[in-house]
Formats: structure tokens, C-alpha cells, sequence
């Protein structure tokens, strides 16, 4: 039995591979929400919904979120709409006092749909209509994950790190943002001064995570601070994780990040930006997964291997090097 922790894409691109070593039907994934939004009313859970487009065979590939070949004819004309009565289509991060009425699960996390600043495909967005509605039924997140899961034919099993609210803010030199705002709104451009996971203190695992916590865990190479961070800000979850083996695969290769803010990010919370970083911000690592030109040194045991996913085949050979760094520390 083996347990991944996503966020981001890191996570989802090794997941292509990791039928390769590990069986669907033993394999868990924990999902990061953090990054969740609701826009315009509609929940909205991206790393989530990376993982049931990729395991449902629809992920658009090219960008790693989405629906391939989706349409966005509801986007346009609200972009046409917004146009028309002078709306900008800049990030409209709604009042305090709308950010705690009504719904609590979107708590923190709430943006004017007029204009919407994120791109939502019409078929995603049929996805997102039925999870809130479902929400509104009251089931709870973790019930509607598996709901759609099941209807996307998905063997592994996808958890939400929590059923409550837990929101990435960040604190920058230009005011609060949420870390959508920041990343799709702001193109990742702001200073940040710290981070936030707020909520984080009064939510729980959401069921079955933390027994999943006690099979084999692999961190995959997603940005630590605001796709693993706020799953390790819940009580209970970085315990969990102290007391079971745990591997993670570095979402750098020195100091060089794959791929989002990951640097930035690491320098905002005082770790080291870079593979170097990687001990501070998972000290319960029993083992690293590193590019062989890393040339990080690492106390716990290290598998070298070439990191970079680019196809299937990419995450099968980083997915062996995971199992051989298991075999290690069992």
C-alpha cells in the first residue's frame, strides 16, 4: 500500500507512471485544497480535479489542468459581457464579511465570478456546478470526491487533505492574496512576505487520511510551500508522517524549480530555495529522490535518477527510483 500527496502538477505527472510499481487498487492519493476557490458561487477544487481528469483519460496534457479540447464559450461571453459594462477581468477577491457568509467550505476563498480571472472550460465547469450543487445537498467534500471519481471510473482512490475550510493566503508588499490570485491572477509576480493556511488550525483530516498516513508516503515533486504546505498545516497530518516512511521526490534540480513559484516560495517561509531546502521543509523525509546533476548533499538516503517528466515513460523511471528508495528505509 503506497500513499501519494498531491498538489500542482509535480504530484499528477508522477502518477502517470506509478502503476509501474504500485497497484491502483493499493495506491491513495491525498489532494491538496488549499488552492480552492469558489468563483462566481461554483467550488472550485484544481488540484482535485487535475487527478480525476488524469485518472478519467481527459486531462488537457498540454497544460495540466483542465479538459482537453474544452470549450470556453461561457468564459467568452462573460468576458464579453464584463466588456460591455466596463467590468475589468482583474482578480475581485470579495469582502470579509462575504468571505464568512454562506457557505463555510468556501470560506477565505471567495471571488466575483463577473469577468472571472480564471479560464473555466464549459465542460470543467459542468464539473464544478455539480460538485457545489452536491455540496449544497450536504454532502460533504470528501463524499462528493468519491461521487465523481466513481463517475470518472477511477480505480485509485482520491481524498481531500480535509472537509473543512483551509485557505493559501499570502502577504505581499501589494496586500493579501490568495494563491490563485496570485498565480493566475498576478502571473506569480508579487513579492511575498509569508504565508498563510488559514483555517488550518480548526480543520480535521477529512476521513480515511489519516489512515492512509500510515501505509508508505511519497511527496511527489509538487511546490512544497503552497501544494504539500497546507496539507502538513492540519493537525494530525505532519504527526501522521513522522511515524510511517516517508520519500520525497525534489521539485528542483538545484536550485532550479521545475516548474511555478516554488523558489519564491521556499525563500518566503526561510528554507532554502532549492533541493537544499527540501530538509527543512519535510524533516520527517526518511528519504530524497534527486536529478543525478543535484549535486545537493542530503543526511537521509538518496536515489539518483533523471527527475524531468515528460511522458509516461518519464514517470515510470522516477516512479522505480521512488520504489528503490523505499526499499531503503523500510
Amino acid at each position: 500500500m503506497v500513499t501519494f500527496l498531491s498538489g500542482g502538477t509535480g504530484t499528477p505527472k508522477l502518477l502517470d507512471g506509478a502503476a509501474a510499481s504500485f497497484s491502483p487498487d493499493e495506491t491513495t492519493v491525498i489532494a491538496n485544497t488549499g488552492d480552492d476557490v469558489e468563483l462566481g458561487g461554483l467550488f472550485v477544487c484544481p488540484d482535485i480535479d487535475t487527478l480525476l481528469f488524469q485518472g478519467g483519460g481527459i486531462l488537457d496534457r498540454e497544460r495540466w489542468w483542465g479538459i482537453k479540447n474544452d470549450t470556453t464559450g461561457t468564459h467568452t461571453a462573460l468576458h464579453d459581457l464584463g466588456d460591455a459594462m466596463g467590468i475589468d477581468d482583474e482578480p475581485v477577491y470579495l469582502s470579509e464579511e462575504r468571505q464568512t457568509a454562506g457557505r463555510e467550505l468556501a470560506n477565505w476563498r471567495r471571488f466575483s465570478g463577473a469577468a472571472e480571472f480564471m479560464e473555466i472550460g464549459d465542460r470543467d465547469r459542468a464539473v464544478h456546478i455539480t460538485r457545489t450543487s452536491l455540496l449544497d445537498q450536504g454532502k460533504t467534500l470528501s463524499e462528493v470526491t468519491a461521487q465523481l471519481a466513481a463517475g470518472f471510473g477511477i480505480e485509485i482512490d482520491i481524498l481531500p487533505m480535509s472537509d473543512d475550510p483551509v485557505a493559501s493566503l499570502l502577504h505581499t508588499p501589494d496586500g493579501l492574496m490568495h494563491f490563485q490570485e496570485f498565480w493566475v491572477g498576478r502571473d506569480g509576480e508579487p513579492a511575498v512576505d509569508s504565508v498563510e493556511f488559514r483555517g488550518s488550525s480548526d480543520a480535521e483530516p477529512a476521513p480515511g487520511v489519516l489512515e492512509a498516513l500510515e501505509d508508505d508516503v511519497v511527496i511527489g515533486p509538487s511546490n512544497p510551500v503552497t501544494s504539500i504546505g497546507p496539507m502538513l498545516s492540519v493537525p494530525g497530518i505532519r504527526d501522521a508522517l513522522w511515524a510511517t516512511n516517508v520519500v520525497v521526490v525534489s521539485p528542483f534540480i538545484g536550485s532550479e524549480a521545475f516548474s511555478g513559484p516554488a523558489a519564491k516560495l521556499m525563500q518566503a517561509v526561510g528554507a532554502e530555495p532549492g533541493s537544499g531546502g527540501l530538509e527543512t521543509a519535510f524533516p520527517f523525509a526518511d528519504a530524497f529522490v534527486v536529478d543525478e546533476a543535484d549535486d545537493t548533499e542530503f543526511e537521509k538516503p538518496t536515489v539518483e535518477t533523471d527527475i524531468r517528466i515528460d511522458e509516461r515513460s518519464d514517470a515510470a523511471r522516477v516512479t522505480e527510483a521512488v520504489e528503490r528508495a523505499l526499499a531503503e528505509v523500510r
